[in-house]
Parts: structure tokens; C-alpha cells; sequence
């Protein structure tokens, strides 16, 4: 559980850092690749992170000016990723002036059940990183390079032995 405004806000800036590393391997190409016909495609399931980003923090009245993420997920990789950036900055900023330490430990109703505040964060830090793991393992159905998240990836692990 976070304690603090920063102990959120220090967590926040390296996960979206992460999941913006994510978001920036994307291409415009690589948007359609799906789960399996009707589910998830890359550019729905990135748009999803995207959107999430404002919706929880939202739903405990941590409000922030937003682009129109009502719309269906935009056809160009840079825009998802733009969004994504414009977004997770104005969090980080709201959250700094709208939430105090006290405030971390208020009770909300979310999903139908009760939970402080600090709880909401957790739920979005984990459900980013939920989503971005299988948005990973659709960039290598469509053969993009991904980056390493919490470690190196395949890529930058052979990248490094090469030099040894």
C-alpha cells in the first residue's frame, strides 16, 4: 500500500515510464493484430490502458482535462502513445494537487467494494501492468521488438552477451 502522495506518485513515473516504452514500439501497421477474432487487437488494448489511466484516478474525484477517450482507439501508433504521455502527466500533476497523505486512507466504493484511496492507485498500477504484459505478447505475434520491462527482453539480453 502506498503511505504517501509520493510513495504513488515515485511508483507512478516508473511504471507509466515503462508502459510509455511500450507504447512508443508500437507502429501504425502493428494496430489490428488480435488476441483471437472479437477480442483484444493491439490498438484497442493500448487505447484501453490509455483511457485507464484516467478512468480510476477519476472514479475517486482526482479529475483531470483529458483528450475525447470516448472515441474508438485511433488508427495511428503516435497518437495512442501522445495520448498516453498527455495523460499520465496531467495524473501525475492532479494527483500532486488534489490528493494529501490523509486523503490516501479515505473509503471509496469501487467494483462494489469498499476501499481506501491508496487501494484505487494500487488497482491501476496493477491493471496497467496486467494489460501491458499481454499487449507484449502481441507485439511478438506481430513481430515488433519489445522492450525489456521489468529486465531486458529477448532482444536487448542477446544485444548485451554480444558484447562480452
Amino acid at each position: 500500500m502506498f503511505t504517501s502522495v509520493n510513495d504513488f506518485l515515485n511508483e507512478w513515473k516508473q511504471e507509466a515510464a515503462v508502459t510509455q516504452k511500450v507504447l512508443d514500439a508500437l507502429t501504425d501497421e502493428s494496430l489490428n493484430q488480435e488476441v483471437t477474432p472479437g477480442l483484444y487487437t493491439i490498438g484497442s488494448l493500448a487505447w484501453h490502458i490509455t483511457g485507464s489511466t484516467y478512468y480510476f484516478p477519476s472514479q475517486v474525484g482526482v479529475k483531470f482535462e483529458v483528450p475525447d477517450l470516448k472515441k474508438e482507439a485511433p488508427r495511428s501508433a503516435a497518437e495512442i502513445s501522445e495520448t498516453y504521455k498527455t495523460i499520465s502527466e496531467r495524473l501525475t500533476q492532479a494527483f500532486s494537487d488534489q490528493v494529501s497523505d490523509e486523503k490516501m486512507n479515505k473509503m471509496v466504493n469501487l467494483f462494489g467494494m469498499d476501499m481506501p484511496i491508496q487501494a484505487v492507485f494500487r488497482l491501476l498500477i496493477q491493471h496497467q501492468a496486467h494489460h501491458r504484459g499481454q499487449l507484449t505478447v502481441l507485439m511478438r505475434q506481430a513481430d515488433l521488438k519489445v522492450p525489456g520491462v521489468y529486465g531486458p527482453s529477448k532482444e536487448e539480453w542477446e544485444a548485451m552477451n554480444s558484447q562480452e
